[in-house]
């Protein structure tokens, strides 16, 4: 084989690559985002209804759906240049390694006991609080418009923050590793309409944010006292804090370690056997 012939086959690998990545990406947010999941909804029933026009022979419906297609994709561009620009803001913000990861087995224990302490105090005292951690997607658009701590994480720590009487208990913190990064942050609400009119701007703050990236926000809800877990678009209502912990060490725990644990499970299955 030539190196011209090489050359050419790596380019084509490249390309494949490349389109593959870019529909990886489009799928991704498609999914996490509620106006871009109805607007691909709307698309594919366009593109049915375009194929069944021309099967059956409706030349006028079927030049409509032409002329749609046509102009379709500069519409687009148009009506959804907000969430298009976030989706573009969204993938330059993500890093290449998690700050999660960096934390080692004993941080992450330390940390979820920590939380653990923090939240069993709130729900009990019945105070609302928003925990938000921080994972592969930057939050730094958050962290730039609160109140910048930098703080050791401790339970004190957080008590303090959400105490009625503190003026960043309304907001919500985000934590960067096992460092509380910022307080008193706002987050986007959802506006999926699947979710109970009865949730509160916490609950919806939380699934907001936990749509637009990949962190984990916690909520203790000041009416109830319950407490709940938003990961990636979804609403984990009414945990208990063992059950919160064993979520939240799952979450944050890196593939490759539980790949391990998994490889480890299996040998002493084998040798019982």
């Amino acid at each position: 084989m030539s190196l011209e012939s090489f050359l050419n086959i790596l380019k084509k690998v490249v390309d494949i690559c490349l389109v593959w990545i870019l529909f990886y990406y489009i799928l991704k947010n498609v999914r996490k985002n509620v106006k871009f999941s109805l607007l691909f909804k709307g698309i594919v029933a366009i593109i049915i209804v375009k194929l069944i026009s021309d099967y059956v022979g409706l030349t006028t419906i079927g030049l409509l759906f032409e002329y749609l297609i046509s102009w379709g994709p500069l519409a687009i561009i148009i009506i959804f240049q907000p969430e298009i620009r976030g989706v573009l803001e969204q993938l330059g913000k993500t890093q290449l390694l998690g700050r999660h990861k960096t934390l080692t087995v004993t941080e992450r224990e330390k940390l979820v006991s920590e939380l653990g302490i923090a939240i069993d105090y709130l729900r009990k005292n019945r105070i609302g609080a928003l925990i938000v951690i921080e994972r592969d997607t930057s939050l730094s658009e958050y962290i730039e418009r609160s109140k910048k701590l930098y703080a050791e994480l401790s339970n004190e720590l957080l008590c303090a923050i959400f105490f009625p009487d503190n003026p960043l208990h309304d907001g919500g913190v985000i934590l960067q590793g096992d460092t509380i990064t910022c307080a008193g942050a706002v987050f986007p609400t959802t506006v999926d309409m699947k979710f109970s009119k009865r949730l509160g701007t916490r609950h919806r703050a939380a699934i907001g944010i936990s749509e637009e990236s990949d962190a984990l926000a916690i909520i203790v809800s000041e009416e109830t006292g319950r407490v709940s877990l938003a990961v990636g678009g979804k609403l984990n209502y009414n945990l208990s804090v063992d059950e919160l912990k064993l979520m939240i060490l799952d979450e944050l725990m890196p593939k490759s370690e539980t790949f391990v644990v998994e490889s480890d499970e299996e040998d002493e299955i084998d040798e019982i056997n």
